[in-house]
């Protein structure tokens, strides 16, 4: 009987992630028609054809071309990449913390690599590449304060990583507000207000390129590591039975989620309640397995945060930060799930 219900389980799971990646394509192919530019569904096609097989645009569809492959498709793709990983950040933060309230900024990531965004916009203005690079470090140097506070209390347990993180989200949420209230008010305290809000504005394929190496090492040491977080969930004494230093992969776990998490905020700003939201959702789909529960959460997550992307450059003349999107589709979304109590 258990092997029938496994067999089941795993029967259900197949198709469940089926429809989630078919519904991927399909909104991916729905972003692609809708836009402040109307793109007829056979411009799109044609667009497609001419460039697989390398004929020269027709002068009728250049500039449907241009923005097919030149705005849409990076969009598309980033934020695509950049909602796996927060999604699949939040659902092994939840499993390793035990705490199904624990999102990917809670370490104080997000807020570090913020503070290094819009420290790089103070003193730079709008160069991409300092700016991408000091959000980055400052999201890795978030964590490393984290283990070194850590380090301190001599106490490698959950709740003092939680207590270790919140102090240091709250010193770089400080330093954030301090950058702001530098800042020249009417060019660069409005650039850096935005960017903390979170956009797709500036996608293009070297975006892309910059999130690709946080997207792999992530999302593919998390998926290699999946069946262990499983094992990570159920306590010390339980790991430590089963052969596996608990501390030890703790700490590399969370540095994965560290790069992605950090990655995002470089080329998105800071996006709220995916990584809280969707783990959830995907919980209530197939159960608390990290084996299954990865793959889905990523692939959800990509979902959720194209189309609300397509709403945010969709709704009003001024494209809309992304991060008020989340926040308000999120919120409603996350006070459901704890009304029906489905964790």
């Amino acid at each position: 009987m258990m092997i029938n219900d496994k067999v089941n389980y795993i029967t259900s799971y197949k198709k469940k992630l089926f429809i989630v990646i078919l519904i991927l394509i399909v909104v991916s192919i729905f972003s692609l028609l809708i836009g402040r530019y109307n793109i007829e569904v056979k411009e799109i096609f044609d667009i497609f054809y001419y460039k697989i097989f390398n004929i020269n645009i027709p002068k009728s569809i250049e500039t449907s071309s241009y923005v097919i492959w030149n705005i849409r498709i990076p969009r598309i793709i980033l934020a695509g990449i950049v909602g796996a990983c927060i999604s699949v950040a939040g659902t092994c933060m939840q499993g390793l913390l035990q705490n199904p309230l624990v999102s990917p900024d809670v370490l104080g990531v997000s807020s570090g690599a913020g503070f290094g965004a819009a420290l790089g916009i103070l003193l730079t203005s709008n160069n991409l590449l300092c700016i991408n690079f000091l959000s980055f470090l400052f999201g890795l140097v978030s964590i490393i304060l984290v283990f070194l506070l850590s380090r301190v209390r001599k106490d490698h347990s959950i709740l003092s990583i939680i207590l270790s993180g919140i102090i240091v989200s709250s010193v770089f949420m400080s330093f954030i507000s301090l950058t702001k209230y530098m800042a020249d008010a009417e060019e660069k305290l409005p650039a850096i207000t935005f960017w903390l809000m979170g956009s797709f504005s500036s996608a293009s394929y070297k975006q892309i390129k910059i999130m690709l190496i946080p997207a792999i090492l992530g999302l593919v040491g998390l998926t290699l590591l999946r069946w262990k977080i499983n094992v990570l969930s159920l306590g010390d004494d339980e790991a430590y039975t089963q052969g596996i230093n608990p501390k030890r992969l703790r700490w590399v776990i969370i540095i994965l989620c560290t790069i992605m998490v950090s990655g995002t905020v470089t080329v998105a700003g800071i996006i709220g309640w995916i990584g809280l939201v969707i783990p959830h959702i995907c919980r209530k789909l197939i159960g608390s397995n990290h084996g299954y529960l990865i793959p889905l959460s990523g692939f959800t997550g990509a979902i959720f945060l194209i189309v609300i992307d397509c709403l945010a450059r969709n709704l009003s003349s001024a494209e809309i930060p992304i991060g008020i999107l989340t926040a308000l589709i999120g919120a409603p979304i996350f006070a459901f799930i704890s009304y029906k109590k489905v964790w």
